[in-house]
């Protein structure tokens, strides 16, 4: 499953997850069971900062070969139905009609239906999730001040050509063409205007 750009409610449902305590669920999560060990998947992938789908969840607890078993990924599909009836799971809306849903924990922490504390992670997975989301959001910032740099830029060098050429074309206008004005502006107007093409090239 490839890592893409975490969106807003993304990295509010992993910071969630990360501060919330226990959840309390009306199903049971014992170890050795379907809902316990699909909770744990799940959990794997968050701790990825991914928010896996059936297919991701299946391929990773029971292999590539029952992705393709059309009755089991329904079993599957039911029982976390179930768990999210029983407030373990929570199905994420489709971005696109023909994507599979998705799927998040509200939490690490649960407690099931026979008050049972169930902890999906440990504090030490925990701590490196936190420094994986820090980092991932450090690194999705930074694009965003990348091309407000360019836009300042290119409206500097816009402003720079117009002021140019209106120079230019008033020293034209003159009786007597002035060189000390109209070189400089001329030198000006075609360095710049090299030079934005050059940047909106590269866009």
């Amino acid at each position: 499953m490839s890592q893409r750009e975490l969106a807003p409610s993304e990295i509010r449902l992993l910071q969630e997850a990360l501060s919330s305590d226990y959840e309390i669920c009306n199903i049971r999560l014992r170890e050795g069971e379907y809902q316990y060990e699909l909770a744990k998947a799940i959990a794997s992938f968050q701790l990825e900062l991914c928010f896996p789908d059936i297919k991701d969840i299946t391929k990773r607890l029971y292999g590539e070969e029952k992705t393709n078993d059309v009755k089991f990924i329904r079993k599957i599909q039911t029982i976390l139905k179930k768990m999210e009836k029983g407030n373990v799971v929570r199905i994420l809306p489709k971005k696109n009609p023909w994507e599979l849903q998705r799927y998040a924990l509200p939490s690490f922490k649960f407690q099931d239906v026979n008050k049972n504390l169930v902890f999906l992670v440990t504090d030490q997975q925990i701590e490196q999730m936190q420094n994986l989301l820090r980092s991932t959001l450090s690194q999705q910032e930074k694009p965003t001040a990348r091309p407000n740099k360019i836009k300042t830029k290119i409206s500097i060098l816009i402003f720079i050509v117009v002021a140019s050429y209106t120079t230019i074309l008033w020293d034209l206008m003159q009786p007597i063409i002035n060189p000390i004005i109209f070189v400089p502006a001329f030198s000006f107007a075609v360095a710049c205007s090299l030079m934005l093409g050059k940047i909106l090239s590269q866009k």
